[in-house]
Formats: structure tokens, C-alpha cells, sequence
């Protein structure tokens, strides 16, 4: 077997101790007879895994009793619309833009009331975070929506924003789990799995119990409201079953390796081998200030084209894949997710210190 590094953005790679697992439990899970493709929804045997999921995930993140934590469907794109739908009583909301999916989400919360865009780092291509100490916040604001690590340009917030009271909203997607997190700070985060903690198919909604509520926007689809999954357990309608399995498993490796803060070490290691390569090179270049830059998702250039494109190609040749930069960007990008070993992160700067030599 021949496995690559896989520095995709999403889907990513997965830690292979848990796809030796699942591969061990494919054709039976347990003493069931049956794969957990096949079996149903409602049997005893799905309904622990699930209850076995959300117990590991409330102990690693710390969730507090007053929180739901709801297994979904749709992905981010759903989110952009759930959120106005179950939250904007006021039909009035404030996003920080600090990339192309608080973006998305801005425009689709728009058609639903007015989205005030009270903070924004598009004038220097989402390179940085702006300041988000003393925000203009709406006075009638339902909330505040953030996506908190970039996945395209490579940002994160170090600090969350001072709401003045407003409840916070965030996408987590390519962060969940990769470090601490104080889900009391939040109204809701949310993230879809496929980056950072499973395949793709699940998005994690961890809810406070208050904003569960009947009395969403009119017109809002059974599907779409929260309280509906909430007083289901997620299980509402058939959930993305073994989808659902591969994020235990994974939250069990996590529990394994000593948990978020444990993690968190291990991904400030990675990040600092590659950033660091990056700040001394004379041929490649990070495009994120310093200050603001993910452990997360690493964009780089060569500042030509050319070279770019010369790059990706023997990058891939050599077993280093997916490091093509998004295409609103261009350029490089390597994620480093949890999965990612140390080893993959040295051998990536191993072979652009030599690609560097041989095309100086």
C-alpha cells in the first residue's frame, strides 16, 4: 500500500488508524451481522453509536448541559440559510466578512432581513483579520456571524469579537476540534465534518438551548428548523449513518491522543515547521499576516505563475496532493489538519527546499 500526502482542503485526509478501523468493520459492525451502511436508523445498535458520538464529542469540547449538539445534513450552504431562518426574530444581523464564506453566508442571509456588514478584510484580499475589539454592533442585531478560520486565505481569529452582548455566531468547519474551544462564548458553532474530523456528508451543530425555538421565520421548512432535529435527537429523518460512525471514531482517536489541548501542541508544531520555512525562503511566500495566519491552512506563492504551476506539478508526481491553491487565489495551499502527520508537513518543506534549490 502506497499512501500520499493529501494537504486537500476538504475532503481531507483522515487519520489511518481510524480507516484501518473502519475497514476492520466494514462488511460487520460489532456482532450485528451487518455493516453500519446497512443497518437501519432506528436500531439499538445505530441509536449507541450515535449516543456514543455525541457523549465523546460533549467530553472532548467541554459542552455544557445547556447546549444541543445536532447531527445534520446540507453542509455549510444549508447553515448559511438555518441560521437566519431559526435566529433572525429581528430580521436584522452583523457579519464580519473575512472570506468568501462569511461572504456566502452574508448574501444568503440577506434574503431573509438586513445583514449589516460591520467588519470586512476585503480590501487586502482577506489577508488578515480586522480589529473586532469595538465593533459598530447593531443595537437590534439578532446576532454576530463569524467564520473563524479561513479555509481559502488562511486566516483565523486569535481573539473573538466583542459582540457587546450579542450572541455569537460561527463557522468552525476547517478548525472543529483542532483545538480548545469555550462553547460558552457561542450561541451556536457550527462545521461541516469533511475538513477536519470526518467524511464528507455531516455538519455539527452545537446549539444553545434558548435559541432552539418554535417561533422561526414564517415559511421555514420542517427540514430546516432546528428545533425539529433537536427534539429528535438527530434523528429525524435517516441521518448520514456511517458517516456519523467515522466521527466517533475519530473523536475516539482524539480521546487517544490526549485530547484539544494536546492537539492544539501538536498542530502549533506543524504549523511553525512550515511558517517558519516559508518566512526565510527567498522563492516561496506567505500571503496571510503573521498575526492572523491559521494552523490550519497554509496558502503560499512563488509570486509567477509559472512556477506556481511547475510546482504543483512535480509536488504531485513526488506524492504530495491537492496543494493547488483555491481558484479565487491561485497559488499554493497546504492544510494541515489534525490528520496530518508531522512527518508529512517535514517531507512537504524537504521537497520545496530542494525544488527551491534546483529552480532559484
Amino acid at each position: 500500500m502506497s499512501r500520499v500526502y493529501n494537504f486537500s482542503a476538504g475532503p481531507a485526509c483522515l487519520p489511518e488508524e481510524v480507516l484501518r478501523k473502519c475497514a476492520e468493520e466494514m462488511l460487520e459492525y460489532g456482532n450485528s451481522g451487518m455493516s453500519v451502511m446497512e443497518m437501519s436508523h432506528r436500531s439499538k445498535d445505530f441509536e449507541a453509536i450515535l449516543d456514543t458520538a455525541e457523549a465523546d464529542l460533549r467530553e472532548l469540547v467541554g459542552i455544557p448541559e445547556n447546549y444541543k449538539v445536532l447531527f445534520l445534513q446540507g453542509g455549510g450552504n444549508t447553515q448559511f440559510a438555518m441560521v437566519p431562518m431559526n435566529l433572525m426574530k429581528n430580521r436584522v444581523a452583523d457579519y464580519i466578512i473575512t472570506g468568501q464564506w462569511a461572504k456566502k453566508a452574508a448574501a444568503e442571509a440577506e434574503i431573509y432581513g438586513k445583514v449589516n456588514r460591520i467588519a470586512s478584510s476585503a480590501d487586502k484580499t482577506f489577508s488578515y483579520i480586522p480589529d473586532c475589539s469595538d465593533l459598530p454592533v447593531s443595537p437590534d442585531a439578532d446576532y454576530v456571524y463569524i467564520c473563524q478560520n479561513n479555509t481559502i486565505y488562511g486566516t483565523a481569529f486569535k481573539t473573538l469579537p466583542n459582540t457587546k452582548g450579542k450572541d455569537l455566531v460561527s463557522d468552525v468547519s476547517s478548525m472543529l476540534l483542532s483545538e480548545p474551544m469555550d462553547v460558552t462564548k457561542y450561541g451556536v458553532v457550527w462545521g461541516g465534518v469533511q475538513k477536519n474530523v470526518g467524511p464528507a456528508g455531516v455538519t455539527i451543530v452545537i446549539i444553545r438551548d434558548d435559541l432552539i425555538r418554535e417561533d422561526v421565520l414564517p415559511g421555514t421548512p420542517t427540514m430546516l428548523k432546528y428545533k425539529t432535529h433537536a427534539d429528535n435527537k438527530s434523528l429525524y429523518n435517516t441521518p448520514p449513518c456511517w458517516n456519523i460512525y467515522v466521527c466517533g471514531l475519530v473523536f475516539k482517536w482524539l480521546k487517544e491522543k490526549g485530547g484539544l489541548a494536546a492537539m492544539k501542541a501538536v498542530n502549533e508544531q506543524k504549523a511553525k515547521i512550515l511558517y517558519d520555512y516559508l518566512d526565510q525562503s527567498a522563492m516561496f511566500k506567505g500571503t496571510v499576516n503573521p498575526a492572523d495566519r491559521s494552523l490550519m491552512n497554509v496558502p503560499f506563492v512563488t509570486g509567477n505563475e509559472d512556477l506556481d504551476k511547475k510546482f504543483i506539478a512535480e509536488a504531485t508526481k513526488a506524492g504530495f496532493k491537492n496543494l493547488k491553491g483555491h481558484r479565487t487565489v491561485g497559488g499554493m495551499r497546504a492544510s494541515i489538519y489534525n490528520a496530518m502527520p508531522i512527518e508529512g508537513v517535514q517531507a512537504l518543506v524537504d521537497f520545496m527546499t530542494a525544488f527551491e534549490k534546483e529552480n532559484g
